[in-house]
């Protein structure tokens, strides 16, 4: 069963420091133990302001491998798309975040299906291991307990035979990571920000919850997983001590 360690940040801007600030320390302990690091990243509006700090961050982007967690299977350009919003905040121009090497889930192609084999391929040519293995895993989590696309009661979240899967989620097609590979990540991030997801947090925290209905739960890493929540979101939580 996972462990999971949480940090409570006061307001979003505080959080997406925080998210900055540990991604760059593992990117950099990644690279100091291997040629290249492989990170996954979250879409949302949540970590877009941890993505657009991480941006300023002075690394050696060029040995970094910038992939997605899920992507919506929608066009690049589409407002909807992961792929678009990464462009626009940590691999934005003018930052050094620019020079990362990203690998976006091919959406351009005739089918969700093909986009998903190709996406496959991709992640198994840059990570390692059996199933591949990330050095950081960034992950969201829903109001109705999903994480990357593995949304609860699709199938998606049963897949432990492959690297990439289709989802479906609030109507859209989705080309997402499997529970196997989220869970071999180095280190797991989870990123909860506003009071609409508490409810989704006390579950995800909770011992004697269910995958089935959170499937953020299917994520377990060996090592703990972290949880950067703001104060809104961690306001349902019990008081510590």
């Amino acid at each position: 069963m996972a462990s999971y360690s949480l940090e409570i940040s006061s307001d979003s801007a505080q959080l997406a420091r925080r998210c900055a600030e540990q991604i760059a320390i593992l990117i950099k302990l990644a690279l100091d133990q291997r040629d290249r690091a492989q990170i996954a990243l979250s879409g949302g509006s949540t970590p877009a302001g941890a993505y657009r700090t991480l941006n300023g961050q002075h690394l050696p982007w060029n040995r970094v491998d910038v992939l997605l967690g899920d992507e919506r299977w929608v066009a690049p350009t589409d407002p909807a798309s992961n792929a678009r919003m990464l462009g626009e905040t940590l691999l934005a121009a003018g930052g050094p975040g620019a020079h990362a090497c990203f690998h976006p889930v091919p959406t351009q192609l005739e089918s969700s299906e093909l986009s998903m084999q190709a996406y496959e391929q991709t992640v198994r040519q840059l990570c390692p291991g059996e199933p591949p293995v990330f050095d950081v895993m960034v992950l969201g989590l829903g109001e109705d307990g999903h994480t990357a696309s593995l949304f609860p009661g699709t199938s998606a979240t049963t897949v432990l035979d492959r690297a990439v899967t289709v989802g479906v989620g609030n109507g859209l097609e989705r080309i997402s990571l499997t529970a196997p590979v989220l869970s071999a990540a180095r280190q797991v991030i989870v990123l909860v920000s506003g009071a609409a997801k508490a409810q989704a947090l006390q579950r995800l925290l909770d011992p004697n919850e269910s995958a089935e209905r959170t499937p953020a739960k299917l994520v377990q890493p060996h090592s703990p997983v972290l949880v950067l929540a703001d104060a809104a979101a961690a306001g349902g939580l019990p008081a510590p001590g």
